[in-house]
């Protein structure tokens, strides 16, 4: 059978066609003021690269426990390498997601005048494909981002560059998560990953190993969205709402347990942040658009560290 995806689906190229640029931007703007997601198809990220990263993600994901907690530093809250099952939960929910996963930063040269800023990436030695397969990852998916976020940024009626200026060389992150089997003994609320939305400007989630995924509409229903190969989902989180007044939304989305308790799921959802001393007050534009108060302001480094705290990952 056959299977359609449940969001708009739109294609990469047109942004770069003349002629279909224009109805690429309002397309993407209005799947972002709607639901805040869309399905992206031809967006350059090479298929063969993201299976390949996800044969390491299983290679790793599948070591011996004691192995895997080598790579996670208690310092790092989570920001770099490994996190442990049960680490994360939802702002507000009661029991922690079941999953774990690996967090890729940036790479810095070490004469950056940054580099100091971010923490270095971790590499797991007994996998010697990952660093390298990450990084590659990492470099194409954020040339992807950058890309929707001139269109974003048009849309909104600012010059092309004004999003993507704000990540250049800022503490993006490519999330890597491995979801477990379901134990039998899991608490009832749990969830691979609870009712949540993302802190960052837009992520962008390379297809996923399987289905799981749904968003909530605004008649209190979920929709499922597809896992479906050469789309990657994309979703505009927090920072981006903030930036728009609540113009563009984000949208509170899970990942449900699968009916056989059994499988497997793997994901690698890439969240593209400003950098943290980028000023997040919303556009005047935005706020007339609205026709509802501002939203405070707040930069985007204390968004960050504020969001952190509420899902466990800093004290």
């Amino acid at each position: 059978m056959l299977l359609t995806q449940t969001i708009p689906v739109l294609d990469l190229r047109d942004f770069h066609t003349d002629d279909r640029r224009q109805t690429f931007v309002t397309q993407m703007g209005s799947a972002l003021e709607d639901t805040g997601f869309f399905a992206l198809t031809h967006h350059s990220v090479d298929a063969n690269l993201i299976q390949t990263a996800y044969a390491v993600t299983q290679a790793f994901f599948t070591l011996p426990e004691a192995v895997k907690l080598r790579y996670e530093n208690p310092a790092l809250h989570g920001q770099r390498g490994f996190t442990r099952f049960g680490r994360e939960h939802a702002k507000d929910h009661p029991v922690p997601d079941l999953k774990e996963f690996w967090h890729v930063g940036r790479a810095l040269a070490p004469d950056h005048p940054l580099a100091a800023a971010y923490p270095a990436n971790l590499s797991p030695t007994e996998v010697p494909q990952f660093a390298s397969v990450m990084n590659q990852l990492y470099a194409q998916l954020e040339a992807c981002a950058t890309e929707l976020l001139k269109a974003c940024a048009l849309y909104l009626g600012e010059s092309e560059n004004w999003l993507s200026d704000m990540m250049r060389d800022s503490d993006t992150i490519l999330r890597v998560i491995h979801y477990p089997p379901i134990a039998p003994d899991v608490h009832p609320a749990s969830l691979r990953a609870a009712a949540h939305e993302d802190i960052n400007l837009i992520t962008l989630l390379c297809e996923a190993t399987d289905d799981g995924l749904e968003l909530l509409q605004r008649d209190g229903t979920w929709r499922t969205i597809r896992a479906l190969p050469g789309q990657i989902i994309v979703d505009s989180g927090d920072m981006l709402q903030q930036l728009t007044n609540g113009l563009l939304k984000s949208t509170t989305h899970r990942v449900v347990n699968p009916v056989d308790g059994r499988d497997r799921r793997f994901s690698m959802p890439f969240f593209a942040h400003p950098r943290p001393e980028v000023d997040l007050t919303p556009l005047s534009n935005c706020v007339a658009r609205t026709n509802q108060p501002p939203f405070p302001r707040i930069t985007a480094g204390a968004y960050l560290q504020q969001r952190l705290r509420e899902i466990g990952l800093v004290g």
